[in-house]
């Protein structure tokens, strides 16, 4: 299951399904800003900036869980610039690009702990905090990985792991979030909120 999957999931269990169960997905200005936001992180590489090793693009998974996906940066503390691959990591820490200003949301910061379980796993060592980068005021916020973080991560992953296998839609449940999301006109969480709107409507199709 793809590490985007948790965000989609937190954000909303309806658009998750949408996009990983249905295959739906439509682009708007929200996940185009997103897009260029990432542009830098996403081209693979690294480089050596103040002593840190800045690693883009870095592919991770977490077994035990089911999960796989790529950090857009990972920040670590290394003996020696990785030519090959990375050794024995004195800590890591990954960072999140995203396009907004400086906010706190639940889907964001579960990703980002979801990232550092997968390079735990990984690497064998804790990594105790992470940061989100709002590309938007070009600041970042750090976010430390608590044991309440990290149990609502590990739940939500179970729980879009059972969504998936499922293959179960929710019900539409609107919220002024809705207007800005890229399947809004796909999902139509206004009408499909409201069972009696919906029979009504069905009901009028066959009307002669």
């Amino acid at each position: 299951m793809p590490l985007s999957a948790l965000n989609h999931y937190l954000y909303c269990s309806r658009r998750a399904a949408l996009i990983h169960v249905e295959g739906i997905f439509e682009e708007n200005e929200h996940t185009i800003r997103g897009n260029i936001a990432h542009e830098h992180a996403d081209l693979p590489g690294y480089e050596v900036a103040r002593g840190v090793t800045v690693l883009r693009a870095l592919p991770v998974w977490l077994e035990r869980l089911g999960l796989s996906g790529k950090c857009d940066i990972v920040e670590a503390g290394l003996d020696a610039n990785p030519k090959s691959e990375i050794r024995n990591p004195k800590w890591l820490r990954p960072v999140e690009y995203k396009k907004g200003k400086r906010r706190q949301f639940e889907n964001d910061d579960a990703q980002l702990c979801a990232q550092a379980l997968c390079l735990e796993e990984m690497f064998g060592i804790v990594v105790h905090s992470g940061a989100v980068f709002h590309a938007a005021i070009k600041h970042r916020r750090v976010v430390e990985f608590t044991a309440e973080l990290r149990q609502l991560s590990e739940n939500a992953i179970a729980e879009l792991h059972l969504l998936i296998e499922q293959a179960h839609v929710p019900p539409a449940l609107f919220k002024p979030a809705c207007e800005e999301c890229s399947l809004f006109d796909i999902c139509l969480p206004k009408v499909t909120s409201l069972p009696n709107t919906v029979s009504r409507a069905a009901r009028r199709l066959f009307e002669i």
